[in-house]
């Protein structure tokens, strides 16, 4: 989206915010050019707005990369970061993204951790050990206390984009095994606060049967998001999850 489509979006969901449920949080991730408007047009209400992407230096000569000092001064709250087409698009690696997670909790924002496998691993059957790999990697060696200051994203490169979606029992199965990781880990208690979103192709038609599993706790949503009835919709599924 371009300004004026991102003002207009804006502008859209704050009109809708009272339509948000209680209990849910609701985040908007613009691209960064519009963070600042994204702010601005939020004060005053419990919208949340994330970064896309940051870069994991605090400082230094890296022209054109976002630091989470600047996410911090504009007012943003959060960022996503190990999203699919970071890793595929542009080469980020486990230990990158590792870093990123590091530097947004040290800035106090919080970090929205990516992580899912392509079309040929969920053929292969080996899902469960390559999401398993990505999160121990990036996040296990994280002390209790940061760990619990982050949300988990499973999006399955498959089904984003390409109008397939994880069946729910597909995504109960992935969460579930997430959880039971962590819960391994860093214990029941920590399992069961860690917020774990779906996200690859849900809408408002699938998102109220996907929140309904015990193991998914909301979405990271994508093309749904980028009309405004639809996104207040999806929140508004997330209220029972």
């Amino acid at each position: 989206m371009d300004r004026t489509e991102s003002a207009k979006l804006l502008d859209d969901i704050v009109e809708r915010k009272d339509d948000i449920p209680n209990g849910v949080d609701l985040i908007v991730a613009p691209a960064a050019p519009f963070l600042d408007l994204a702010v601005q047009k939020t004060l005053g209400t419990d919208i949340l707005i994330s970064g896309q992407n940051c870069y994991f230096e605090e400082s230094g000569a890296f022209t054109g990369e976002i630091s989470t000092q600047m996410l911090s001064s504009l007012g943003t709250n959060a960022c996503i970061i190990g999203h699919s087409e970071r890793r595929q698009v542009f080469g980020e690696t486990d230990d990158m993204v590792s870093k990123k997670v590091d530097a947004l909790l040290t800035a106090g924002l919080l970090p929205i951790f990516c992580c899912g496998e392509d079309q040929s691993i969920r053929e292969s059957g080996g899902q469960f050990e390559f999401v398993q790999g990505q999160i121990e990697n990036a996040l296990f060696n994280l002390e209790p206390e940061r760990f619990s200051s982050l949300v988990i994203a499973y999006e399955p490169i498959w089904a984003i984009g390409t109008g397939l979606t994880a069946s729910p029992e597909q995504a109960q199965d992935m969460h579930a095994h997430i959880r039971a990781r962590i819960k391994e880990k860093y214990g029941e208690e920590m399992a069961r606060h860690t917020r774990i979103l779906y996200g690859g192709s849900c809408k408002p038609d699938n998102a109220k049967e996907l929140f309904a599993c015990p193991d998914v706790d909301g979405g990271l949503i994508g093309g749904a998001a980028l009309n405004a009835e639809h996104f207040i919709q999806i929140a508004q599924a997330a209220a029972n999850s």
